[in-house]
């Protein structure tokens, strides 16, 4: 049998000879540039295109937009260095309207706004660390309701108003090597950048995580003992009603209201004990109140009283119930605006009085929650409907009214906020809220589709 050959062990030329050979080759098709129209089919060709240009036109919609405009579009967003990636494309079964969105953001990987002209309709979605929904939902409305609906027309309005309000960077794949042949110099620096900052870059990334999941599991447990009190505080709600299913004068629709009062209780001790992180708190503050309109509900009918309006809890403190109208009140330093109260923190404020407010610890000591720092935000948003509800408006002027802005405030449930996630522009693969991909495909105003429906 013939001997193995030994093995050389290379020199530091030889070394960094192969180093820069095989970033060549991994780096190559990400860096090489890409005509706005590519050739093929299907959403794996529309992400193939967008990894290496923002705009893609389906040789079949070219009619649409005609390459000099796809390039100039391209050009634009390019310019303006965001991540946004626009595709034109035929209606075909090879991009369901219900899933394209979806498909083609899942097999792109990138983290960015996307918008797609679907024949003749029209649609866009993000990831929340890149816009959130109601802004991309408010600008494709806006887009549809304007009255040139043609291709070129619709795209460039969406671009031109995106562009200014999308956050991050536009992925380094669409960066093609330099026009003046410094191509192999640009290789040698990104072959040295990565050689020497991998391990660096790989050590401050492990840092910002554990300090991120350390900052959570504050916020976590700060929650999680307001929250233990809400449930407590509801129990205490259930046994003084004291309803026995059996009772005289007990009636279908009063063991229903009961058994939805049940559910719900059980159901937040569930969801609480499976929290993670401070966003999934807010399913639980949306259970607690909806099993407090049960509850209401429940009384109204054993009294032989009018039932009550289906209406947020009281602003004050949701452990009051739902709210019975709503009255002007000013924070401390701010304007007056009207909020949702119960009956007995309305008569206080009628009186000259403070109302209840519902106090939450603090460094500073117990504050209202309003008062009190970013971790509140998704219990209360569970109780008020977060960003795109009644909160926003509410705490105009406040302390924890100055995040409700923030995409991390109001995080799909599941995910650990914007600011844990990769950046627009960045590598995410397919670990995105596929929500935000959701919609129709309207031509001409926000609604309509072809068919299709959320994912």
């Amino acid at each position: 049998m013939p001997a193995h050959p030994r093995a050389v062990r290379p020199g530091p030329a030889t070394a960094l000879t192969g180093l820069l050979l095989v970033l060549a080759a991994v780096l190559a098709p990400a860096l090489s540039p890409a005509p706005a129209h590519a050739a093929g089919s299907g959403t794996g060709a529309v992400a193939d295109a967008l990894k290496k240009s923002p705009v893609y036109v389906d040789p079949r919609a070219e009619s649409q937009l005609p390459k000099p405009d796809a390039d100039a579009l391209a050009k634009k967003i390019k310019d303006a260095d965001k991540p946004v990636f626009v595709a034109v494309l035929p209606q075909s079964a090879e991009f369901p309207p219900a899933t394209v969105l979806k498909d083609v953001r899942s097999l792109t990987g990138m983290t960015g706004l996307y918008a797609i002209r679907l024949g003749d309709g029209f649609n866009a979605g993000a990831d929340p660390q890149v816009m959130t929904k109601n802004a991309v939902q408010n600008l494709v409305g806006a887009v549809k309701r304007e009255g040139d609906h043609d291709a070129k027309s619709q795209l460039n309005s969406f671009v031109d108003q995106a562009l200014g309000q999308a956050k991050g960077k536009a992925p380094s794949s669409w960066t093609g090597p330099h026009e003046d042949g410094s191509a192999t110099a640009a290789w040698l620096a990104v072959g040295g950048v990565l050689a020497v900052g991998a391990g660096t870059g790989y050590a401050v990334l492990r840092l910002a995580r554990r300090k991120r999941e350390e900052r959570e599991r504050a916020e976590l447990d700060a929650l999680r003992t307001v929250v233990d009190e809400d449930i407590t505080a509801y129990g205490e709600e259930l046994d003084r009603l004291a309803f026995t299913p059996s009772e005289p004068g007990a009636t279908d629709e009063m063991r229903q209201n009961y058994e939805n009062a049940l559910d719900a209780y059980d159901k937040a001790k569930e969801q609480m004990a499976a929290a993670r992180v401070p966003q999934d708190v807010q399913p639980v503050t949306e259970t607690l109140a909806d099993g407090r309109f049960a509850l209401a509900t429940l009384a109204a009918r054993r009294k032989g009283g009018p039932l009550p309006e289906r209406r947020v809890p009281c602003f004050f403190d949701p452990r009051h119930g739902p709210s019975t109208i709503d009255i002007e009140w000013a924070p401390a330093g701010g304007a007056p605006r009207p909020v949702p109260a119960c009956a007995a923190d309305v008569a206080r404020i009628n009186a000259g009085q403070d109302p209840e407010a519902r106090l939450v610890h603090t460094d500073q000591g117990p504050q209202p929650y309003w008062n009190a720092g970013p971790a509140y935000a998704p219990w209360a948003g569970g109780y008020f409907g977060g960003a795109g509800g009644l909160l926003g408006g509410l705490l105009v002027g406040t302390m924890l009214g100055s995040l409700i802005g923030a995409p991390s405030a109001f995080a799909e449930v599941g995910h650990s906020g914007a600011d844990s996630l990769p950046g627009g522009g960045e590598f995410s693969g397919s670990d995105f809220n596929p929500s935000d991909f959701s919609g129709s495909f309207g031509g001409g105003d926000s609604g309509g589709d072809f068919g299709g429906g959320d994912w």
